[in-house]
């Protein structure tokens, strides 16, 4: 049955009110959480959580969220690829469950998810898209500036899941968002509409407020990449107010030197502390009476 219940399955998916809206509550979880008293929206709600894979960060900061606002959240020790068909799946978790976080290998099987499931689907990561990695390094630049209009993001990163994301973002929000990287990954021309562009130019980053990395390509050769590591001189260059936010797990070495990591424009931690509060506002956004 096609759900009409409110799901995060694409940045771009929600209307700019709805994302606007989720940052800045974001802002407010912040405090609730430093002052130890969470909002109870999700008091009597059953979440699963179904993830198999070794990330930790957005899994853990989910099953803690659920659980500081009133939920249960049950790991749900379950494939989409085990070979039953994805409505049976669905329909098993709705006899027990009230929403889903998920990660998924492709956003077409979240899509499906969603279509099948009778309550809220979050996307936990799909090799497409990583939306609440975005929209938690989104909530930081606005609790840094005030503001996300206006934002230049360069995001030194081949096409993948993070970058994937930031596309999503410049397509519904009022950023710019220019990947930075070789030709040979650059993501594929968007419309003449959109907010992204592509460029193999590392002074992009000099007047980029927020500068994202991602994991450099496998079957690249390292020398071939070398000019697009985030370095601490490059970092100098930069504006004063500009933070850098490589995208866990950091290779130093490849996509950051190790002093990069050590530069006072480096402000990872800072940044994913709102991963928690905007995953935070997605959980109470989704499970809010429409």
């Amino acid at each position: 049955m096609n759900s009409p219940a409110r799901n995060l399955l694409a940045i771009s998916d929600l209307r700019p009110a709805d994302l606007v809206s989720i940052l800045a509550r974001a802002q407010a979880m912040e405090s609730l959480w430093n002052d130890r008293c969470m909002p109870q929206g999700l008091a009597n709600k059953r979440v699963a959580l179904v993830v198999n894979d070794s990330g930790w960060r957005n899994t853990t900061a989910f099953d803690l969220g659920i659980q500081a606002m009133g939920g249960l959240c049950i790991h749900a020790p379950l494939r989409w690829d085990s070979g039953e068909e994805l409505e049976d799946l669905a329909a098993y978790l709705g006899n027990w469950f009230d929403g889903v976080v998920t990660r998924a290998p492709d956003l077409s099987s979240m899509r499906s998810l969603a279509g099948a499931f009778n309550g809220p689907v979050i996307n936990a990561r799909t090799r497409f898209n990583h939306p609440c990695e975005t929209l938690g390094d989104l909530a930081f630049a606005l609790h840094r500036r005030g503001r996300i209009d206006g934002v230049k993001v360069a995001v030194v990163s081949p096409m993948a899941n993070i970058l994937g994301s930031w596309i999503e973002a410049a397509a519904a929000l009022p950023l710019e968002v220019v990947q930075v990287f070789s030709p040979t990954w650059h993501a594929a021309s968007a419309d003449s509409t959109s907010r992204f562009r592509t460029s193999s130019d590392m002074g992009e980053l000099a007047d980029a407020d927020l500068i994202v990395t991602d994991c450099w390509p496998s079957n690249a050769e390292p020398d071939e990449l070398r000019r697009f590591q985030i370095t601490a001189d490059l970092l100098e260059k930069c504006r004063p107010e500009a933070s850098f936010v490589p995208c866990p797990p950091v290779a130093r070495g490849k996509e950051v030197s190790a002093e990069a990591m050590l530069h006072p424009k480096c402000r990872v931690v800072a940044a994913k502390r709102f991963l928690l509060h905007a995953q935070n506002a997605v959980l109470e956004w989704a499970f809010a009476t429409p």
